[in-house]
């Protein structure tokens, strides 16, 4: 059987309770097809970069599947035809990831309020905002002031 990741978009205007109960439909299809799911990650209601079917948000889930070919063919086709997919990518991969997806360590980063690589910002501390100083401006307006 081959290893596959399996991410589906569910329409905005769906409860939680009915997103976990299409994950369960679908695991349900990859089983009786003699496959079987590994994890399922629900990264919850995000906003789509344009509209999709009068939608402007989706309810995220990602599934990490280990099936035959025909399964994953039925869950599509079942998919396809289901009014509360908005979309759906599967896509084989040699090994399944370990630990969380990038989109769940993402939202851990933001939970702690981590800033990564990047750094504290430089126009804000601890009071708020800061003013630029006298310093801040670029060099070339600071040497055509003396100039004049």
């Amino acid at each position: 059987m081959a290893l596959y990741e399996h991410v589906f978009l569910a329409r905005q205007d769906l409860s939680p309770q009915q997103v976990d109960a299409l994950v369960e439909q679908y695991k349900g299809v990859i089983e009786s097809g003699g496959g079987k799911v590994g994890r399922i990650e629900n990264w919850g209601l995000k906003s789509l970069a344009y509209r999709i079917k009068k939608n402007r948000k989706a309810y995220f889930a990602l599934l990490d599947l280990d099936a035959p070919a025909e399964a994953v063919k039925e869950m599509e086709r079942q998919m396809g035809i289901s009014e509360d997919i908005l979309r759906f990518m599967t896509i084989r991969v040699d090994a399944h990831e370990e630990g969380p997806s990038a989109m769940m360590q993402r939202r851990d980063d933001r939970d702690r309020g981590d800033r990564g690589d990047r750094g504290p910002r430089r126009d804000f501390d601890d009071r708020g905002p800061r003013r630029p100083r006298e310093d801040d401006r670029p060099r070339r307006a600071r040497e055509d002031e003396g100039d004049e």
